[in-house]
Order: structure tokens, then C-alpha cells, then sequence
């Protein structure tokens, strides 16, 4: 058995205080216990501020894409004594390790070309300089610098490889050092991860550090140039936002919360490439992880006229989906994370049955040992029942919920989300798929396009791609992530120079080449 240790001020701790177990939940097994306390927060800011900021404001972008590239190579080469980890600890089958891996050294190989392709500089221009006064000579130009600070990420226990590395990516390509904070019940991931890190030399000393346990006390230490992303529940994520110290001290805090997304089949769709691909994603979205995705499809939207045919093509692929140990190769879906998500996901369920038909699945046991939940489809029988559109079911479950398959319908119960991370759209009515994203994309950080055109071309709506933003508004947390350069604007600040243009050119414009 393991006990987790914090990885501060450049040495390996264990914690202190009441202990936490971490299980195989497949099993049930012990495997490692975590402590909450015993981390020196203090002295764990004052060596990223004091060593770590300065040796990476020390580099150029490209410089720091260097080391993204390095650390993506170095994980890439443990994948599999990673996903070993991921399958004991975590519940993953091997197929959802390597999408929680793959996503966390893809995510670092794009932001490491991202840095190769900036400027050689140790700032970046933010558009073209203006002209200020009546010449040229009084000259304005927007510059973007890394703010000295530290970036302290709360990750989720869904997804501890991705999650970390693609914040961690962000945060270091732009020049600020990180405080990494593990997601509790897959916490052993995260902390071979950071032990590979620390091990490879790779970061300068103080640019990155690990806390296994509570990081509660750090949020009263941070300042102005500090900054929070935090992803997992919108009620933690509230408790964050409202903390008072960042109040008062106008620290950054970037939030990625609950999302009851949707998937729309439009009235057009029946058999076909369009509607494959439908099926496939949602049921996709069901079983992956277990339905442990903040992207997973929640609430499915379907024309009243072919409710029945959904119904019988999912549960057809949820029947083929076997659940059990993801040690057993057949197996497709494992249990969730814990025993407290499996409490979660079954009082959730039941809350959703009281106002839906089961269609397959439900909130029973369906094993002796192990956190497992049955991959369960339910029919709303009233389309605006408030919970429907208020809980999210952290888990393989989701609702149809028939519409009279107008887009002005479809629009209305889609937003009564709240706001989502993702929105996805199954469609080839260029006039229907208008009218409903323009409705939606307000309240959506993507919008995801099905399409006969799209089959077999793109990712789910369920993946994160780093090229574009992860984020939503409302409910969602209104924060943003990734989205190429967008994903470095938390850790830089933006100033306008201004001044005679000659020196404001030669020092701050745009340069003529990388």
C-alpha cells in the first residue's frame, strides 16, 4: 500500500492528519491513502514565485514549448505501466486510459509546437500597433507578459492525466510555474505522473509542484498575479469563486463545473451515415469513463416520431457494452470512480426515474463488490420537468426527452441547461442546424455538427481538442480552457505601451519573422 506524498519546495512529504483511502474500485481493494494536511503552503508559493517564475520568464516561448515536447515524449514512454495504474486505481478499461493519457501527451505535443511557432521573444504582441497621436510618432502596442505569479489547478478526479497536463501545458507555455492539486479518488495516476516529472529534471526547479492532499489553506495566500483553475462540481467551484482572500485580492479563478449536455437529432435524420454516427457518439458518451465526463451527453433530444427508434438502437449498443472488471480484455465499461459517486450516481438516478420511464438500466446493484452502475437509459415523460434540465448524473446515464421537432422547441429545452460545455447537433437541414445553434451557442462553449459530411472524419462531441476552447457559461462555471493561444490569456497579462513609435516598434511590436 502507498501512502501518496506532496511533492513542495523541492522535497517529496508525506502528509499528516485523518487519512483517506484509495481503492481498486473494481475490487474494493486498499491500495494507497492520501493525508490531508501536512503541506507548507506558504513555502510552497514563495518557491514557485521565487525559483520557478523567474527561470521561466527567463526562457522564450519556444524555449518553454521545448520542455512540453520533452515531457510529452517522457510520459508517451511510460503509457503502459500508466495505464496499469489508471485500470487499478481509476476503474478505466484500457481503451479509457488511453483516452485520458493520449489526451494529456497530445494536449502537451500541441502546446509545445504552439511555442515553436511564436516569436523567439520573452513577451508576445497582442494585434497591430495603433497610432495614438496626429503622427505616427505617438504610437500604442498591446503586449502580452507573463504575469509573476503561480497557477495553482484543482483537477478532477475523472480525468488525472488529461486534466493535469493540459492545464500544466497552458500554465508553462505561457511562463507561469504550477502547484498541481490531484482529484482524490484517482490520485494515484496523478502522483506517478508528477513523480516522472520531478524524477526527469526536465522542469526548472520550482516550476512545478505536487500536493496529494487538501490545498484549501493555499487560496488565502494567493495574490493579484495569482491565479485558480479549478474543474469539478459547481458547488465546490462556488465555495472557490467566493473565497475571500481571492475576492479581495482580484485573483484570476477559472472555473469548469457541472454541464448537462445534450445531443439533437433533428427531424431529418432517420437511417444513414448521420444517424450512425448519432448512436455511436451517444452511446459512447454513455460508457466511456463510465459516463465519468464533464463533455458526456446527459439529455438526449429526439422528434417524437422516432423516439421508439432510438430507444431500441441505443439500447441495443448498451446491451453489447460489457461491465465488469477492466483487468478482463472484453470488458468495455468498468465501475465508477468510488463508493461515494457510486452513492451519487444511484440517488441521482433514482431522482430522474421519478419523473421518467426506465428503459434499460436503473439504479439497482447490479454486483456483490465493486462500484458498479448499470449503463441506464430513461424517457422523460414530460419534456420540462426542472430536474431533468437541474442534475447531473455524473455516471452511464442519460434521458431522451422528446421534442415536436421544431428548432425553436429543441432551442428552448436545450438551454434550459443552464449553460453547457457542449452542445452537439445531428442534422444535414442546413436551415434547421442554423436556426439551433445560433439559438444555443450563447449558452454552449462548443457546439458539436453531425453530419453525413462529418462521418467518419471527426472526434465525439465527448473529446477535448486543445485547438479549441473547453469551457461553458453558467451553470458550467464560465471559465474557458485551451483553445490554442486563448488557453495561455489566464497567466499573461495584457499592458498597452505606449510611446515614441521607433522604441515601442523595436522593443514590443510585431516582429518580421519567428
Amino acid at each position: 500500500m502507498i501512502l501518496l506524498q506532496n511533492y513542495v519546495a523541492g522535497r517529496w512529504t508525506p502528509g499528516s492528519g485523518d487519512k483517506k483511502a484509495l481503492h481498486d474500485p473494481a475490487t474494493e481493494a486498499v491500495l494507497g491513502e492520501v493525508c490531508a494536511g501536512g503541506v507548507d503552503h506558504a513555502a510552497a508559493l514563495a518557491w514557485a514565485r521565487d525559483c520557478g517564475g523567474p527561470a521561466l520568464r527567463g526562457l522564450t516561448f519556444a524555449q518553454r514549448g521545448e520542455l512540453l515536447k520533452q515531457l510529452s515524449a517522457l510520459l508517451h514512454e511510460r503509457r503502459d505501466e500508466l495505464i496499469d495504474i489508471a485500470a487499478k486505481n481509476g476503474g478505466n478499461t484500457r481503451g479509457d486510459a488511453k483516452f485520458d493519457l493520449d489526451g494529456c501527451t497530445g494536449t502537451l505535443a500541441f502546446y509545445a509546437q504552439l511555442g515553436a511557432s511564436l516569436p523567439a521573444t520573452k513577451h508576445l504582441p497582442d494585434g497591430d500597433g495603433v497610432q495614438l497621436g496626429r503622427t505616427p510618432r505617438f504610437w500604442g502596442q498591446h503586449v502580452l507578459l507573463p504575469r509573476p505569479g503561480v497557477a495553482l489547478h484543482v483537477n478532477a478526479f475523472n480525468f488525472p492525466a488529461w486534466g493535469m497536463g493540459e492545464k500544466l501545458a497552458c500554465a508553462i507555455l505561457a511562463g507561469v510555474p504550477v502547484v498541481e492539486k490531484a482529484g482524490t479518488p484517482s490520485a494515484l495516476l496523478a502522483h506517478r505522473i508528477a513523480q516522472l516529472i520531478v524524477d526527469s529534471g526536465i522542469l526548472p526547479a520550482g516550476a512545478f509542484q505536487f500536493v496529494a492532499g487538501s490545498v484549501t489553506g493555499m487560496l488565502d495566500l494567493l495574490g493579484p498575479m495569482d491565479a485558480v483553475a479549478f474543474t469539478g462540481s459547481a458547488a465546490t467551484g462556488v465555495l472557490i469563486r467566493g473565497n475571500k482572500n481571492l475576492v479581495a485580492r482580484n485573483v484570476r479563478v477559472n472555473i469548469e463545473a457541472d454541464s448537462i449536455n445534450a445531443a439533437v437529432v433533428g427531424p431529418d435524420v432517420d437511417s444513414g451515415e448521420t444517424w450512425d454516427q448519432f448512436v455511436a457518439n451517444v452511446a459512447t458518451d454513455m460508457t466511456q469513463k463510465a459516463g465519468q465526463k464533464c463533455t458526456a451527453v446527459r439529455r438526449i433530444f429526439v422528434p417524437k416520431a422516432k423516439v421508439a427508434e432510438v430507444e431500441e438502437a441505443l439500447v441495443e449498443r448498451l446491451k453489447a457494452t460489457k461491465v465488469g472488471n477492466p483487468a478482463d480484455g472484453d470488458v468495455r465499461m468498468g465501475p465508477v470512480a468510488s463508493a461515494e459517486a457510486l452513492r451519487d450516481v444511484r440517488a441521482g438516478m433514482q431522482k430522474l426515474q421519478a419523473v421518467s420511464e426506465t428503459v434499460l438500466g436503473g439504479s439497482h446493484a447490479i454486483a456483490d463488490k465493486g462500484y458498479f452502475a448499470a449503463a441506464t437509459l430513461l424517457r422523460a415523460r414530460d419534456a420540462h420537468a426542472p430536474v431533468l434540465h437541474e442534475l447531473e448524473v455524473f455516471g452511464p446515464c442519460a434521458t431522451v426527452i422528446a421534442y415536436d421537432g421544431s428548432g425553436a422547441q429543441a432551442v428552448d429545452l436545450v438551454n434550459r441547461g443552464g449553460g453547457g460545455l457542449v452542445a452537439s447537433v445531428y442534422s444535414d437541414d442546413r436551415e434547421f442546424v442554423e436556426q439551433v445553434v445560433t439559438g444555443i451557442a450563447p449558452w454552449h462553449g462548443r457546439v458539436w455538427l453531425g453530419s453525413e459530411k462529418t462521418h467518419g472524419q471527426a472526434l465525439g462531441p465527448g473529446a477535448v481538442l486543445p485547438a479549441t476552447i473547453h469551457g461553458g457559461p453558467g451553470r458550467a462555471g464560465g471559465g474557458e480552457e485551451l483553445g490554442g493561444l486563448r488557453g495561455l490569456m489566464p497567466y499573461l497579462q495584457r499592458t498597452a505601451i505606449q510611446g515614441d513609435r521607433a522604441v515601442v516598434d523595436r522593443g514590443f511590436g510585431r516582429p518580421t519573422s519567428s
